[in-house]
Formats: structure tokens, C-alpha cells, sequence
């Protein structure tokens, strides 16, 4: 990917900072843990630095690293689980410009039971059929670049993963879609969580339905991930408009 300009940079420090504030809001986040991250070009990313709440997190305390794990901009360290996953799902998925790691609590749900899946059930779900990955072999902490390759490896071209007894994955072209994502994701998983509890079986879509409403998704002039992401920064520029600081 092309190098990103001085402005650009600042403009996604600002935006990275935007979705990170929001996830809080949304309760995505859990404690100092989980990390998002975007591919600025020069195999270089930029990434939350070890020890910031989500909610205090600012363009500027954002760490500028390379693949190799050096930090050209910033005074904090990488995570190692951070620096093991992003780098080697930076490097190797060509989808994942932007990438967003969390245990949000219902996605995080489904990794933990068998053959837990995100089914095709209904609308929200579908936006997501045919480009989730699902890793079902737990290897403990990611705190090797093999262990890193590997995750990488099982992404593949999709834009979602499952990471079993782990969380998600979820990348994308910009920030505003990959936290685009994410949100419905949670939002799609919470529905199905729900109606599990019911213990009554949950009722599968027709499979021409299911093409045809994944065919609508893919077809249709209306990308509201921008608009949307423009709608949350407005709210933390009235209400906490210290994170483009």
C-alpha cells in the first residue's frame, strides 16, 4: 500500500482514536487488553500502546511500529500478543489494512461452545456469510511470530475470524468499516445469543433467501460505514473532543 502523507497520518491518529473511544461506549473494550490497529504503508502500523484505557486514548499516545517490533514514534511499548498478531495479519492478508482485536462478550461467546458459528438467521448476520474464518484450535497467548503466522494463515482473504476460547478478528479497507464491522458483528452475535437462551432452535433463512439478501449487501449504492463513523466522531467532539489531541 502507498505511504501515507503527513496529513493522512493525522487524520487516521485522529480516526483510530475515534474508534477506540466509541468501542468503550459500545462495551467492546475489556480493561487495558485487546488492540486495533492500521497498515500506514513502509511496513509500518500504528497501534494502541500497552497500559491505556481505551477511553483515554488520544491521537497522539497512539505508538507508530514497524513489523520487526520497533517503535519509530511514541515512549510506551507494543503488547507482545499486539505486536504478534497485527504484524503477521498486516503482512500477510492484503484485506487488512485496518485490524480490530477484541474479546467483545457475545462474539467471544460463540468461540467458547461447540460449533458455535454465526448462523444465517437473520439480517445482521448476513451481512457477514461467506467472510468469516473460524479458528477453532486454541494455541494459548499468540507470543510468537509462528504462532502469529498462523493466525494469519487461518484469516486468509476473509474479514472476520473466530479465534476459539479467544474473541474476534475483524479487518477491513479503512477504520470507519472494520469498526463498521465489528459493531454489527457484536450486534448480530448478541441477537443469536439471545435466542439460543430460549433453548428453542433457531430458524434458518431458505438458502435463495440467504444468496439473494448477501447478493442485495453486495449491490447495494449505499455505504453507510463513512456516514456512520462521521455521525460517532461528531458526539466525541462535543463530548470528548480531547482525543484528536
Amino acid at each position: 500500500m502507498a505511504t501515507l502523507s503527513k496529513d493522512e497520518l493525522q487524520q487516521a491518529r485522529i480516526d483510530l482514536a475515534a474508534s477506540f473511544r466509541w468501542a468503550v461506549r459500545h462495551g467492546l473494550h475489556e480493561g487495558i487488553c485487546n488492540h486495533f490497529s492500521l497498515a500506514v504503508g513502509d511496513d509500518q502500523f500504528l497501534i494502541n500502546p500497552h497500559g491505556f484505557h481505551w477511553s483515554e486514548i488520544t491521537a497522539s499516545s497512539l505508538l507508530l511500529a514497524n513489523y520487526d517490533g520497533t517503535i519509530v514514534e511514541g515512549d510506551r511499548e507494543v503488547e507482545p500478543t499486539a505486536f504478534y498478531i497485527h504484524s503477521r495479519v498486516h503482512k500477510a492478508c492484503p484485506q487488512a489494512t485496518c485490524v480490530m482485536h477484541t474479546h467483545m462478550p457475545y462474539a467471544t461467546a460463540l468461540t467458547l461452545v461447540e460449533g458455535g458459528r454465526l448462523e444465517p438467521v437473520e439480517q445482521g448476520g448476513l451481512r457477514f456469510h461467506g467472510k468469516i474464518a473460524y479458528d477453532d484450535d486454541y494455541n494459548g497467548l499468540a507470543l510468537d511470530t509462528s504462532e502469529g503466522d498462523r493466525i494469519a494463515e487461518k484469516m486468509g482473504n476473509c474479514s472476520v475470524m473466530f479465534m476459539a476460547a479467544h474473541g474476534v478478528t475483524v479487518t477491513g479497507s479503512t477504520i470507519a468499516r472494520t469498526y463498521d464491522h465489528l459493531y454489527y458483528l457484536e450486534r448480530a452475535c448478541q441477537a443469536q445469543v439471545i435466542a439460543r437462551s430460549t433453548g428453542l432452535p433457531l430458524r434458518r433463512l431458505p438458502d435463495d433467501v440467504i444468496e439473494r439478501t448477501v447478493q442485495q449487501f453486495a449491490q447495494s449504492n449505499t455505504d453507510s460505514a463513512p456516514i456512520h463513523f462521521e455521525a460517532l466522531k461528531r458526539i466525541l467532539d462535543r463530548d470528548e473532543p480531547d482525543y484528536k489531541e
